[in-house]
């Protein structure tokens, strides 16, 4: 779709939304009605135009833009060369987490030793990569959706698993509002599935009292990293021990 098809999608969003018809619109920029009905038909509008129809809904064109950019679909995951990207530069890839958790610029210097100038340049390059739309005053939007995910054979799960599992899973997960289970069991494909989707839900959940929980004072909270898998495995250890069934 071409941008002018954009914007001229987005201003007949706007024009319903203001309850303007192409009628009144025909009166207020002294055209026939046919003319308007024909330009957004074809969706081929100048911008001189769009600046006319603009002022009536006494809108400018920026804001215009950020709707249109709100309306894009999510990104659900990066792709491969903007993972290699992020995961080349600790402090960016620290940040991009930061900004999936949706972190204010503010949090993100205060936190961790990180210069505003700095933290300035890894979010102009994070919006660069698509990650975030930057906006004025350090504010951004993310473009990446709720259910978004880093690639499960991607550069930063192998960072992951190279840098931070064994960390992880080394305490003990016993202090207050910890827990580490392990369950093993055969059931169904169609219930493997089942309980995935319920456990996405607890993830979204977890990030949804993040966002609530921003309001606490620093006192107030304990960051906590909630690691959620499902995946048809048997343990390394016991492998050897499986008996092959016999040929038939």
């Amino acid at each position: 779709m071409s941008t002018t098809h954009d914007l001229v999608s987005a201003l007949k969003a706007e024009l319903k939304a203001a309850g303007i018809t192409y009628a009144e619109l025909a009166t207020q920029l002294g055209m026939a009605e046919s003319s308007i009905k024909r330009i957004f038909a074809k969706a081929d509008m100048p911008l001189s135009r769009i600046d006319e129809v603009l002022r009536v809904l006494k809108m400018d064109f920026a804001e215009l833009a950020r709707r249109i950019a709100d309306a894009q679909p999510l990104r659900r995951e990066l792709t491969l060369e903007q993972e290699l990207a992020v995961v080349a530069d600790r402090k960016l890839m620290l940040l991009a987490i930061c900004c999936v958790s949706q972190w204010t610029f503010e949090q993100m210097v205060a936190t961790y030793a990180i210069s505003d100038a700095e933290c300035v340049r890894y979010l102009l390059q994070l919006d660069k990569l698509g990650f975030i739309e930057l906006r004025p005053l350090n504010r951004y939007r993310l473009k990446v959706a709720k259910g978004f995910r880093w690639r499960p054979h991607g550069p930063v799960m192998a960072y992951f698993r190279e840098h931070v599992a064994d960390d992880y899973y080394s305490g003990g997960f016993d202090a207050e509002g910890e827990a580490l289970m392990l369950v093993h069991g055969h059931i169904s494909p169609a219930q493997a599935v089942t309980f995935v989707e319920r456990l996405q839900r607890v993830g979204q959940d977890f990030a949804q009292q993040h966002l609530a929980d921003q309001k606490l004072a620093p006192e107030h909270k304990r960051p906590y990293t909630l690691v959620v898998g499902m995946r048809s495995w048997l343990f390394a250890p016991f492998r050897d021990l499986k008996r092959i069934p016999a040929a038939r």
